[in-house]
């Protein structure tokens, strides 16, 4: 069965935030998101769909592109 594209979003921003090094909380305040929305992109559990705007934020925090930060 095919993972649905949010849990692997949220595994690809787990595996981006401990290459870079930094904690949930950096990549929030990166950002400019909160500490808690991005908790919960995270979410192994049932994590949110990621907006475009959301999505252009996170790839600032990484200083990579949209694309990039979708390339998983």
């Amino acid at each position: 069965m095919t993972m649905p594209i949010n849990h692997k979003f949220a595994k690809h921003l787990r595996e981006l935030r401990e290459k870079f090094g930094y904690s949930q909380l950096e990549v929030s305040e990166k950002a400019g998101i909160s500490y808690k929305h991005y908790q919960d992109l995270e979410s192994k559990e049932n994590p949110p769909i990621a907006k475009l705007d959301c999505i252009e934020k996170l790839a600032k925090a990484f200083k990579i592109t949209p694309s990039k930060l979708l390339d998983f």
